[in-house]
Parts: structure tokens; C-alpha cells; sequence
């Protein structure tokens, strides 16, 4: 008997967790949103299970729709992967590649090489992925990306090859609007109580998630990535330490501005990271390409 649980509904739940809604999850997979209910229901229909929560404006997955996400995703890992192992085997070309990029990485220099990558005329489906934090680390652990840019701390040994990329120089800035542009001493932990922190959260989904350059303040206000951390902190919307060459070009016109601070701040070594046995001629390629390029000037 063939089982209803079918890659293409795998992939239709998938997307719709990821995108946050049908329409986006249709578009996602060039798909209209009418064939995708209708894949949801018909696997609903089979199972006799309710998959989404409905009575609310956004459809929320149910603990059966969980559970099949869960796993499902294994699976759709899994295929992904054999896909590629076969074409590998063909050529030495991998299908599929996936980049997972920190956001405190800029984009520039990745599509500079991805772009020298195409001059080859290979056929390598490319995904680019956002991780902050622990997430490169996570993505890497459970195979969802093939290299991972920008990863920090808490190195994991022995099944990765990794390569030092450049130290990350952190530095508390304020709006030019924002009260505490205004004082001229060095900012000190007494003078954050009164404002909110503005801070990245960590993109882990299997591995514990970590917060770094955290310090007590009047409220957290968390972002998943750092650029839009950076957008808010230059409307003043609250207070924190910035990565230096994602934000010169505000700190040259005057729109955030640099002050001293007595809360201490770790300036990280980056890295980028691959998997040791992946011996895929575009992983090799590209990380070879990868590690020469400048990426925290």
C-alpha cells in the first residue's frame, strides 16, 4: 500500500512552516496556493488528522503536523542528499549546494564568488541560507548546509574543516537621535537600565541556542537578523554594540555615532566551516574560492 505521506506534501508542509503562509510557501515552490491546500488536504484526508489549526488568521501546524514536519524534514534531507550523491557519482558536480551565511557576514563577497562559480557552466543548484549565531553550527550539525560562513566559538572537532576568515571589531553605537549621543563621558551599565537593548537571537534549531554582548537594560528586543538590528538601532530605537564594517557607512554621515563604553565586549574570531568527507568538486571550488575573499573590512 503506498503511503499517503508523499515528498511533494513533505515539501508543501515544509515551505509552509518556513514561509509563514500558503501563498508564500506556493510561490516558494512555483506552485499556484490552490494546488498546495489541495496537497494539504488530500494528506489530511488519508491520515484522518487535522495538520493546521485553522480558527486563527495564520494557520498554525498541529501536533500531528508536527511531528510529520519533524521527521519529514529528515527524509526530505535524506533524498536531497542521495540526489546529489547520484549526480556526484556521475559527474563529481554536486546537484545542490547550500551556503549558510551569519548575517553579520556581508552578502557582496558570496555572490562574487558565486557568480565566478557559474562561469564554470555546472549545473549546481545553489541555496543561500541566514544563520545567526549558534545557527551555523546547527545547520552544519544536521546537515542543512554544506558550508557554513561566519560561524564562531565552540568549535566542534574533528568533522569539519575550518578556516579562519578575519575577528569581528564590535563597537557600542548610538543614533544621532538617541539621548545617549548626547553624553560625552564614556557610557556606563547605569546608564543602559534606562533604555531598551536591541539584540540578534540565535537561529539553532536542534543545538542550545547562546546570546552573546548581552547586558542588563529596560527591555530586550530581539531580531533574527543583524541587519535588521542595525536599521533599528539607527532609528533610535534602542541601544547595543555593531559589527564596525557593516556599519561605516552610518558612522561616515553621522548617523550612528560611536561612543565609549564600559561594558565589556568579545571581538570573535569568524570562520567558515565544511564538512571533512564532502568531497564534492563544487564544495571544494567554492571554499577554495570562499576563504580568499575579504569579508569584515
Amino acid at each position: 500500500m503506498q503511503s499517503p505521506i508523499t515528498l511533494d506534501a513533505l515539501r508543501a508542509l515544509d515551505a509552509i512552516d518556513r514561509k509563514g503562509s500558503f501563498s508564500a510557501a506556493a510561490k516558494s515552490l512555483f506552485k499556484v496556493p490552490s494546488a498546495l491546500t489541495y496537497t494539504i488536504k488530500k494528506l489530511e484526508d488519508d491520515l484522518s488528522v487535522v495538520l493546521f489549526d485553522r480558527s486563527k488568521q495564520k494557520a498554525q501546524l498541529t501536533s500531528a503536523g508536527k511531528l510529520i514536519l519533524e521527521q519529514g524534514r529528515e527524509i526530505l534531507i535524506a533524498t536531497d542528499k542521495l540526489e546529489s550523491a547520484v549526480k556526484q557519482l556521475d559527474s563529481g558536480w554536486e546537484r545542490n549546494i547550500t551556503i549558510s551565511r551569519d548575517t553579520i557576514i556581508p552578502l557582496a563577497p558570496l555572490l562574487e564568488s558565486i557568480f565566478e562559480f557559474n562561469k564554470l557552466e555546472h549545473d549546481t543548484n545553489i541555496t543561500i541560507s541566514e544563520e545567526s549565531l549558534g545557527g551555523g553550527w546547527d545547520a552544519m550539525h544536521s546537515n542543512r548546509t554544506d558550508i557554513a560562513i561566519g560561524v564562531s566559538d565552540h568549535l566542534p572537532k574533528g568533522e569539519y574543516q575550518i578556516k579562519e576568515i578575519g575577528r569581528v571589531d564590535f563597537l557600542f553605537a548610538v543614533s544621532q537621535s538617541h539621548p545617549l549621543a548626547l553624553i560625552e563621558r564614556p557610557i556606563e551599565a547605569s546608564d543602559l537600565l534606562l533604555y531598551p537593548s536591541l539584540i540578534v537571537s540565535d537561529s539553532s534549531l536542534l543545538l542550545p541556542t547562546r546570546d552573546t554582548g548581552l547586558f542588563k537594560s529596560k527591555q530586550q528586543i530581539r531580531f533574527k537578523t543583524m541587519q535588521a538590528k542595525i536599521e533599528a538601532q539607527t532609528m533610535g530605537l534602542g541601544v547595543g554594540f555593531l559589527p564596525r564594517h557593516l556599519i561605516k557607512q552610518q558612522l561616515n554621515e553621522g548617523i550612528l555615532i560611536e561612543k565609549k563604553c564600559t561594558v565589556p565586549r568579545v571581538n570573535p574570531p569568524l570562520f567558515i566551516a565544511w564538512h571533512k568527507d564532502n568531497d564534492g568538486k563544487a564544495c571544494e571550488w567554492l571554499t577554495n574560492e570562499l576563504i580568499k575573499k575579504t569579508w569584515l573590512l
